[in-house]
C-alpha cells in the first residue's frame, strides 16, 4: 500500500483524528497543544498521527487535504481545519455539535 493510500485508509478509518506534532500527551507545537486541549474539552476519544514520526506522511497529507499546515483534524472523513479553525469551532459551540453527532452515530 502507498503512502497516499494509507493515509486515506487512516482518515477513513477513524470517526476523529488530528494530525499532529508529537502525541496528546507530549505535543511538540503550541498549535497542536492547544487543538488536543479543544478535543479532551469535548470529551471525547480521538486518533491521532505523529507527522514527526512519520515524514511521508507529513509530506503528501497535504496533497490530500489542500492544507498546507499542522494539525489537521478530520471527522467523520472531512477536513475540519487546523488550530484557529478547531479553536473558533469550540469557541462556538459548533466543535461540540460535530462530534457529539459522532458519538451518538
Amino acid at each position: 500500500m502507498d503512502i497516499i493510500e494509507q493515509i486515506k485508509n487512516t482518515i477513513a478509518e477513524n470517526q476523529v483524528l488530528l494530525f499532529m506534532k508529537g502525541s496528546p500527551d507530549a505535543p511538540q507545537c503550541g498549535f497542536s497543544m492547544r487543538t488536543v486541549e479543544a478535543l479532551k474539552a469535548c470529551k471525547t476519544e480521538f486518533a491521532y498521527v505523529d507527522i514527526l514520526a512519520n515524514q511521508d506522511i507529513r509530506a503528501n497529507l497535504p496533497k490530500i487535504s489542500n492544507w498546507p499546515t499542522f494539525p489537521q483534524v478530520f471527522i467523520n472523513g472531512e477536513l475540519v481545519g487546523g488550530c484557529d479553525i478547531v479553536l473558533d469551532l469550540y469557541q462556538k459551540g459548533e466543535l461540540q455539535s460535530m462530534i457529539q453527532e459522532v458519538n451518538e452515530a
